[in-house]
C-alpha cells in the first residue's frame, strides 16, 4: 500500500496527544497536569481577505496555536501548505514545547499556518496575504510573547514581510526581535539557514558513536531534498557517510555507488527538482523507504513510516528532518527492530536553537560569527542527545518517548515552581 493512501487518516493532534499519555503514565502526572499540557493555551483563527493580481478577493484561513510558556515565549513556524488543519498546527505547537524543552533554551510551543498553494501565488499576492496575516496576528505575536519563523513553504522573505508589517504598526523603526529566519541583511542570523540540517548531522554523529557505526562505511537514503533535506545529507556526507538514494516532491532515484550531493543540489537548483539526474534511476517513494541502509533521513511531510510500512524498513539509525514522520506504532515496531529513532523534535532541533541565537543578537544588537554559530550549536545539540539518550537507557524506552519524558519533566517543573495564579 502506498504511503500517500493512509495519510489522511492519522491525525496528527491524535498523535501528539497519544505521545503526553504515554509519557503522562511513566511519570505518574496527575490528571489536572495532564489537561494543561494536552491543550494549547490559546488559539487564533483568522480570515484573511487578499486581492488577487487579477482584481478578485480570495479569503484564505489562517492559524496561530500557541500551546505552553511555562518557561519561555512561545516559538514556532509558520506554514503555507494547501493541507495546513487545526489539529496539525495543534500538535505542531505542542511538539515545539517538547522541542525547545530538550534543547533547553527558554521559549514554549507555538506554530501558524495558512490553508493556501504558495506555488499557484504571485509574490505579490504572497506579500498582500503574508502582511495581512501579520496584521491580523500582530496583538499575540511580540518578542516576549510569541516568536514566529520560518516553516514548510515560507523562509527570509516571507518572515522580512512579517517583522516590517508588526514594525510599523508597532510605529518602531524596526524590531527584528519579533521573528526569526529573517535574511542577514535585517537581522538574520550566520548559520540560520543549514541550521536544521547542521544539528540533525550533529545528532547522527552521536547515534554513530553509540552503536559503533564508522561513517565512512555509512550509507544514507533521504527522503525530501528541500532544505532540512539538502543540508542534512551534505553535512553527513562530509563526515564520510555516501548517499545513495534521494526523493523530493516529483519523485525519487537511486544510484547504489554514491551520489554526490554538490552536484545533485546544483541540478535541483537548475530544474526544480532531482528527477532526471543522471547516473541515478527513477524508484517509487515506497521503495526509497524500503532500500537499505545505515541512515534513513525522512525530510518530507509526517505521517511517512507507519505500521503498514515499518516492518519493511532496513536501516540502523533513523534521524527525522522532518516533523512526524513515524506514527507511534511505527516507533514500536521499530524498537523492535533495534533501530534508533533520533526523533525530529532532538533531530531538527537546530533550527529553533540558531532561531534562539537569533533573537538572542537582535535582543543584544551584538551578532556572532558562523563559526561561534555553529560551535554553540554542536555544544547545545550534543548535549541534548546524550540528555535524551540517557533518558532512554534509564525508562528502557525508545528514543521518541525518552524525548518526550525529559520535555514533559522540564515543562512540568517550571509550570509547578511557577504555581497557578489568580
Amino acid at each position: 500500500m502506498s504511503s500517500s493512501n493512509f495519510n489522511e487518516k492519522i491525525n496528527p493532534y491524535e498523535v501528539a496527544l497519544q505521545q503526553l499519555q504515554e509519557a503522562s503514565k511513566i511519570l505518574n502526572l496527575d490528571n489536572g497536569m495532564f489537561e494543561i499540557l494536552s491543550k494549547p493555551k490559546r488559539i487564533l483563527t483568522v480570515s484573511i481577505p487578499t486581492r488577487m493580481d487579477d482584481g478578485s478577493i480570495k479569503v484564505f484561513t489562517g492559524f496561530r496555536s500557541q500551546h505552553n510558556d511555562a518557561r519561555g515565549p512561545h516559538k514556532g513556524g509558520i506554514r503555507y501548505h494547501p493541507d495546513v488543519t487545526l489539529d496539525e498546527v495543534k500538535a505542531l505547537s505542542m511538539w515545539m514545547t517538547w522541542k525547545c524543552a530538550i534543547a533547553n533554551i527558554p521559549y514554549g510551543g507555538g506554530k501558524g499556518g495558512i490553508i493556501c498553494n504558495p506555488k499557484q501565488m504571485s509574490e505579490n499576492e504572497l506579500e498582500r496575504m503574508t502582511r495581512r496575516f501579520a496584521y491580523l496576528i500582530s496583538d499575540i505575536i511580540g518578542p516576549y510573547r510569541d516568536i514566529p519563523a520560518p516553516d514548510v513553504y515560507t523562509g527570509g522573505k516571507e518572515m522580512a514581510w512579517i517583522m516590517d508589517t508588526y514594525s510599523t504598526l508597532k510605529g518602531n523603526y524596526v524590531q527584528p526581535e519579533v521573528i526569526t529566519g529573517k535574511p542577514i541583511a535585517i537581522g538574520g542570523s550566520l548559520g540560520r539557514n543549514e541550521a536544521t540540517g547542521r544539528g540533525l548531522a550533529y545528532t547522527v554523529r552521536e547515534a554513530a558513536k553509540k552503536r559503533g557505526i564508522d561513517m565512512k562505511q555509512a550509507t544514507v537514503v533521504v527522503q525530501g531534498f528541500g532544505n532540512a533535506g539538502q543540508f542534512s545529507s551534505k553535512l553527513v556526507e562530509e563526515q564520510g557517510a555516501k548517499i545513495i538514494a534521494a526523493s523530493d516532491s516529483q519523485g525519487a532515484i537511486i544510484n547504489t555507488n554514491g551520489i554526490s550531493m554538490d552536484a545533485l543540489m546544483k541540478f535541483k537548483k537548475e530544474t526544480g527538482s532531482i528527477v532526471g539526474f543522471g547516473n541515478a534511476k527513477s524508484i517509487t517513494n515506497d521503495e526509497l523507504l524500503e532500500t537499505e541502509c545505515t541512515i534513513l533521513i525522512p525530510a518530507a511531510l509526517e505521517n511517512q513510516i507507519t505500521n503498514h510500512n515499518a516492518d519493511k524498513i532496513k536501516t540502523q539509525i533513523i534521524a527525522e528532518a522532518a516533523n512526524g514522520p513515524t506514527t507511534p506504532e511505527a516507533d514500536e515496531i521499530l524498537y523492535k527492530k533495534d533501530i534508533l529513532v533520533i526523533p525530529d523534535v532532538l533531530a531538527n532541533g537546530g533550527g529553533v536553537t540558531v532561531s534562539y541565537f537569533e533573537w538572542l543578537q537582535n535582543l543584544r544588537r551584538d551578532y556572532w560569527t558562523e563559526e561561534e554559530v555553529n560551535n554553540r550549536l554542536d555544544i547545545n545539540i550534543t548535549k541534548s542527545f546524550y540528555d535524551v539518550y540517557d533518558t532512554h537507557t534509564k525508562y528502557n524506552v525508545h528514543m521518541r518517548k525518552a524525548a518526550t519524558l525529559l520535555a514533559v519533566q522540564r515543562v512540568v517543573e517550571a509550570i509547578n515552581i511557577r504555581g497557578l495564579w489568580p
